[in-house]
């Protein structure tokens, strides 16, 4: 029953405690660490019996030396990683993250060999200052040893959080860290460039570990600061199509809208609004501005189809706009330049004409209600060389 119970039970609950969260995870740590168990439980009884001591089963030691074994080398863990742990809480901020074994793991392995080196530097140095502190109480008064006994451990503390620092900073690159910035006496808008970068190294470093919810986490609160900010936008907007979250999606789509219409990007609205649609059949804008903006990249990449859905009813809906003469004559354009079909053109052409009589367009429609009655192309309003006096 020790093996079967260690084996069954021990293992991988010191999976789990290693950081293995997912089903998979535990599947391939969990014989690993009964496997090394029962080996050094087998290579004990193996040396005992070669020396002529007792005979015990495999499995009975292994039960025996199990539970102690395993709290030793999570002790171990423990106090080989608590610099690791320092570094992570340093990157990012947060105590769960600081004390998630899978991140001091990871942590650890991208530094590699110069991370132990640093930790044999550290024993030396937290042995000299308990040597330097028991020399200070030894030799002087109680009044003058605690002060000077604080102040060597604040000074050796110090040393120590500098030398992680330090390796922080030289391993950034693979740690998809970036540091802050060198110079204090550089101007701001080098600190919000730093800053920015930064910001990106964490994210790169979340999505290589796949941290999908905590880069959107991230990225939420990086647009309740700056809810405009195009960057981070276009950045959630990738994760979301990434995760196909038509949900969050549908949330923010004014904003990434915008931010594809600006990039003149048509076939990404088109693509999005087909997501939309699924989410909520009848998808419509609700802001006349940016649906004349999206519409005019959608026509501009051949989407003819979705820039009139996207238009429909526009006087219904937007009667006192502004946009209403701009809308109807993307709509003439993408039925005649489009899909042929002139007569609709015309229709929506003589209803800017009756409609928007005071709009700067109105005078160039007489010009693209006769290119209709022509079946010919709808061409955009003659340039103007004339300088008014």
């Amino acid at each position: 029953m020790g093996l079967i119970g260690f084996v069954g039970l021990a293992a991988p609950a010191l999976a789990r405690s290693l950081g293995a969260r997912s089903l998979l995870q535990r599947l391939m740590l969990a014989p690993i660490a009964g496997a090394v168990i029962l080996s050094l439980a087998d290579g004990v009884l193996m040396a005992t019996a070669s020396l002529g001591g007792p005979s015990l089963p495999t499995g009975a030691l292994t039960g025996l030396i199990g539970g102690p074994l395993l709290a030793m080398l999570a002790m171990a863990f423990v106090i080989l990683a608590l610099p690791a742990s320092i570094m992570v809480l340093a990157m990012e901020r947060s105590v769960g993250a600081a004390v998630n074994p899978m991140n001091l793991a990871v942590l650890i392995s991208r530094i590699g060999t110069p991370y132990f080196l640093l930790y044999g530097y550290l024993i030396l140095l937290s042995t000299a200052s308990g040597a330097a502190q028991d020399f200070a109480v030894n030799h002087f008064p109680m009044w003058v040893a605690q002060p000077l006994a604080g102040f060597l451990n604040s000074t050796f503390m110090l040393i120590l959080f500098h030398m992680l620092g330090y390796l922080l900073f030289q391993y950034q690159e693979e740690l998809g860290f970036a540091s802050d910035i060198q110079d204090g006496s550089e101007p701001e808008d080098s600190q919000h460039r730093d800053r920015s970068a930064r910001f990106d190294a964490d994210i790169d470093m979340n999505l290589k570990d796949g941290n999908y919810d905590r880069v959107f986490g991230m990225l939420k609160e990086a647009l309740k600061r700056d809810r405009d900010n195009p960057v981070r936008i276009g950045q959630l907007y990738q994760l979301l199509t990434a995760r196909q979250d038509t949900e969050e999606l549908y949330r923010y789509h004014p904003r990434i809208m915008g931010w594809l219409a600006q990039r003149q990007d048509g076939d990404g609205l088109n693509e999005l609004i087909k997501t939309l649609q699924k989410a909520e059949p009848g998808f419509q804008l609700e802001d006349p501005e940016l649906s004349v903006q999206c519409a005019s990249a959608l026509y501009h990449r051949g989407h003819f189809k979705t820039a009139l859905r996207l238009l429909q009813d526009f006087h219904k809906r937007f009667p006192d706009s502004d946009q209403l003469a701009p809308a109807y004559l993307l709509v003439a354009q993408a039925l005649a330049n489009g899909l042929q079909q002139w007569e609709k053109a015309g229709a929506f052409l003589s209803f800017i004409q009756k409609r928007c009589k005071d709009h700067p367009i109105h005078s160039q429609l007489d010009i693209w209600l006769e290119q209709a009655r022509n079946q010919q192309p709808l061409k955009g309003p003659k340039a103007s060389f004339q300088v008014q006096e």
